[in-house]
């Protein structure tokens, strides 16, 4: 796949296009890109997605701070991965929100060879989005564009979309979460310094700083995860949370025990994907007591993980 961040120059070809922001690349996302690419195959055209480098509300509302599931890198890395010939990433401006459906279209069609635009079945674009369907065909057929609208995914009566997956890691479950994704919600970060309780009771952590402010954590509790480490995989025990048995539930953190692990890895950059969650965080009277619970959940971990090797 090219990417095309330069936006200012013309491109010498013909494609069929679909449009989005596409935060995730989960699997309703793959499925329209791969009308995409079929359409394009049938034309012998190329195939293209368009999207925004930050996220058009954030232009839009100052105040604005999304949640998002996957960062821009992560977000190119995931769409490297559907094999579409090239990715166009539009920087999102006061400019560009101001145009209407009718002169995006255009845009898309004199500068970028968009013959064919393939339209999500719930995507609405232009100024205030205040345009659907009826009027982008209508806007394509005097341009010289033809619209098509895609077939979404739907698995059993539920349609699947980033707002019903951030739903689901809202409520911490990573499971049903990374179905509809199609890969483990993930987190990269640094491993940074934390308060160092765990060691002293027999479960030292990793202290996980994220690479990237504005991605959705989780819901708080304990999860079962795998933990990269330079592309090696290690089975985890990660807890979101505030600690309240020993700081009274201050600052969130998010501290990951690697199983069989007891290398430095101070300041390395670490990837944890969420597997499955073992329960909520609670309060316990003593350490004594989440001593006891954090050795049943670490079987209960390991046997996650084991049976899904």
């Amino acid at each position: 796949m090219e990417i095309i961040n330069d936006t200012r120059n013309c491109i010498p070809l013909q494609c069929v296009a679909t449009i989005g922001f596409f935060d995730g690349v989960h699997r309703g996302h793959q499925y329209l890109i791969g009308q995409v690419k079929e359409i394009a195959a049938e034309n012998r055209l190329s195939s293209m997605l368009i999207s925004f480098s930050v996220h058009p509300r954030q232009v839009m509302q100052s105040d604005y701070r999304p949640q998002l599931l996957s960062c821009l890198q992560q977000k190119i890395q995931l769409l490297e991965r559907t094999d579409a010939d090239y990715c166009l990433l539009f920087p999102f401006t006061q400019e560009l929100s101001l145009y209407s459906a009718k002169e995006f279209m255009r845009l898309l069609r004199e500068r970028f060879g968009v013959v064919i635009l393939l339209i999500g079945h719930d995507h609405r674009f232009g100024h205030n989005r205040e345009e659907g369907f009826d009027e982008y065909c209508r806007y394509g057929d005097e341009i010289g564009m033809k619209v098509i609208q895609a077939n979404a995914l739907v698995e059993n009566g539920t349609s699947i979309s980033s707002s019903l997956i951030r739903r689901l890691l809202k409520e911490g479950d990573v499971l049903n979460a990374g179905k509809y994704l199609g890969y483990n919600y993930y987190i990269d970060g640094t491993v940074v310094d934390g308060y160092k309780v765990g060691r002293t009771i027999g479960f030292p952590t990793a202290n996980l700083m994220p690479s990237c402010s504005d991605k959705l954590i989780p819901a708080e509790g304990v999860y079962a995860v795998y933990v990269f480490i330079h592309d090696t995989r290690y089975m985890g025990m990660l807890n979101i949370g505030h600690r309240p048995t020993v700081q009274n539930g201050t600052n969130r953190s998010i501290e990951v025990n690697i199983l069989n692990f007891s290398d430095n890895i101070y300041q390395k950059s670490i990837r944890v994907e969420f597997v499955e969650r073992i329960r909520p965080e609670h309060k316990f009277e003593s350490l004594e007591e989440l001593t006891e619970q954090l050795q049943k959940d670490r079987e209960k971990v390991r046997d996650i993980l084991t049976e899904r090797c």
